[in-house]
């Protein structure tokens, strides 16, 4: 099974290559397999260190915040729980 995770994308580093942040992490991707021009706050799908394709910045946000509920449900209480940061909320920690 594969996950691909919105990603912001925060920074351009040439045609092929894009900086984006999940939830405060920042990484390198290749944007080389998009065919839409990406612009710094564009949100893409990022699955193996590639952005496979852009999203809608509303839908991105709402997956997240999706992710980050669901990880934190099966996680007992003694353990730290997952936190996301997501773009224009408070960090989610349940």
């Amino acid at each position: 099974m594969c996950l691909g995770v919105p990603a912001e994308v925060v920074e351009l580093i040439d045609d092929d290559w894009a900086t984006v942040n999940v939830g405060g992490v920042r990484k390198p991707v290749s944007i080389a397999l998009l065919d839409d021009v990406v612009i710094i706050g564009d949100y893409v799908i990022v699955h193996a260190g590639f952005a496979l394709q852009k999203i809608d910045p509303e839908k991105a946000r709402e997956t997240l915040k999706e992710m980050a509920e669901t990880l934190n449900e099966g996680l007992p209480s003694i353990q730290p729980q997952v936190q996301c940061k997501v773009p224009g909320e408070s960090a989610l920690v349940h």
